[in-house]
């Protein structure tokens, strides 16, 4: 990996991943402390109280992207992101002491600014690498997301320790105050250790200038990406929690568990999709990427049944008298109906079932001696389809989305420096917006589709058809692209060919 005054470069890349990590996972705090909380019954917030708890600080590291992205192009990336990470510990450090749900809101837009971290180390790292190698270079930095799983596996074991299995409780204030010293504490070392650097925006007069990246549809193109595969992992890191204990009846920890099987390597993993854009393009990534995501999330909107419903029956081909009746046949005068018998109940429990499993059978409905009429019915049928939807096979694919994301993340920001070299941090802002506004979003999509239907695996219908939404768009403007350029390679061949013609 190649860079501009490379000793300079890795240092910056080093600290700006585990700045972002630490940020990641202060932005994530209200998903483990406020439920934490409302458990040991220190505050009775109400369910839609706690949605906004830990929706508000999603929202205010969204919104701040921007301006915070043009501050970066404006004034360079080491003291924006010292500034952010300065200013997200107070409030953060200020939540210790906590005592209504007021304080808590507040407390919680004020440290969401941690979130506008992503902002400024994409803009900040992208300027210390070669073109070639910024792809890397980006999801290397990006893998701080796995900050998310730190907070969602390390939270709960620090609140034990802190208050001691729950016998402290009020020592969970000490939690917040860790939170803001890791923050002042990465504040001071990237004070020290970084290099300040910026892009040259001399061409950048007025502040119209600054925004103008966001005239081209591109941008938003690219936005919608995010929107998926950023802010579909944010929200699906906080929404399966919920899905695994009311779907598959588990405890709250192995859920907790169960969920960071995808949100840990769905972090991890963009540093491959980094290097991976790098290696065969951002496009065709995301064409695996939105392709993978729309297989997987199809295949998990089918939902876990037991129905039973009326099958095919035997119908008398003409009238008679019964002379006999058996489990596997009907006899009618002459006539023998065969009866399919039962073969057993399907084994629900003990077995792992990938498919759906089809039962059909027929019982009979007449009696020996009984006078039938033609077309009566004498044996009705039964069908017995069971899914198991088994949580193994459901966690491999969500597992599969999981990865499919983090690569995705990586391929989306592998463009911006590539179409806007000189804006990567207003256009870096307003496609982190876009995705941080899916993080804060989809959860209450979700709440409504569950509430609407009372079906959890709504929130598949929702990242299938938006996969399949992205793959169209993206295909239609590759195909715009080829065509135009293919008219052109046509123009010079027939121009070629008629300078070759003898005059």
């Amino acid at each position: 990996m190649h860079a501009h005054e490379p000793g300079k470069a890795y240092v910056v890349l080093v600290l700006n991943t585990i700045a972002f990590t630490v940020c990641f996972a202060c932005w994530m705090l209200n998903g483990v402390l406020v439920t934490f909380l409302v458990e040991n019954q220190v505050f009775h917030f109400t369910d839609s109280q706690i949605g906004w708890l830990m929706g508000i600080p999603v929202l205010s590291g969204s919104l701040i992207r921007l301006p915070v992205g043009i501050l970066t192009d404006k004034y360079g990336g080491k003291w924006v992101y010292a500034a952010v990470m300065l200013f997200s510990a107070v409030p953060m450090y200020l939540l210790s002491y906590a005592t209504t749900y007021a304080h808590f809101f507040w407390a919680s837009l004020g440290f969401g600014l941690a979130g506008t971290s992503f902002a400024v180390g994409i803009a900040y790292t992208s300027i210390w690498f070669r073109r070639e190698h910024q792809g890397t270079a980006l999801g290397i930095f990006g893998a701080g997301n796995a900050g998310a799983a730190l907070t969602s596996m390390g939270g709960p074991a620090l609140l034990n320790w802190l208050t001691n299995g729950g016998e402290r409780v009020e020592a969970w204030r000490q939690m917040p105050k860790i939170y803001a010293g890791a923050l002042i504490a990465m504040t001071i070392l990237f004070a020290l250790f970084a290099s300040a650097k910026k892009v040259d925006d001399s061409h950048i007069t007025t502040f119209a200038q600054r925004l103008a990246p966001l005239r081209h549809l591109r941008v938003w193109r690219f936005g919608l990406y995010y929107f998926l595969v950023f802010g579909g992992f944010v929200a699906l890191a906080q929404w399966l929690i919920p899905y695994y204990v009311s779907v598959y009846m588990m405890p709250l920890a192995t859920a907790g568990l169960l969920a960071s099987i995808f949100s840990l390597p769905s972090g991890v993993i963009r540093a491959l999709g980094g290097y991976m854009s790098d290696m065969f393009g951002a496009r065709r990534v995301m064409y695996w990427v939105l392709s993978s995501c729309l297989v997987c999330c199809a295949l998990l909107i089918v939902p876990r049944m037991d129905i039973h419903s009326p099958g095919r029956g035997i119908i008398a081909k003409r009238g008679g008298s019964v002379v006999s009746v058996s489990p596997t046949a009907i006899v009618v005068d002459d006539v023998t109906y065969k009866v399919a018998a039962k073969a057993g109940e399907i084994e629900k429990d003990g077995n792992m079932l990938v498919l759906p499993t089809l039962s059909t059978w027929q019982e009979p409905i007449v009696s020996a001696g009984d006078a039938v009429k033609k077309k009566q019915l004498l044996a009705s049928g039964m069908t017995h389809i069971y899914f198991q939807a088994n949580v193994w096979v459901f966690t491999g694919l969500v597992f599969i989305v999981g990865i499919m994301m983090g690569i995705g993340k990586a391929a989306v920001y592998k463009h911006i420096p590539d179409y806007f070299p000189k804006e990567v941090g207003v256009t870096g802002g307003i496609v982190g917006v876009l995705g941080g506004l899916g993080g804060f979003f989809c959860p209450i999509v979700f709440g409504y589709m569950l509430e609407w239907t009372g079906l959890w695996i709504t929130c598949w219908f929702f990242f299938a058809a938006l996969s399949a939404v992205c793959l169209w768009w993206m295909h239609y403007v590759v195909q715009q692209m080829m065509n135009k350029e293919a008219a052109a390679h046509a123009q010079r061949i027939e121009h070629v060919a008629q300078e070759a013609q003898p005059a």
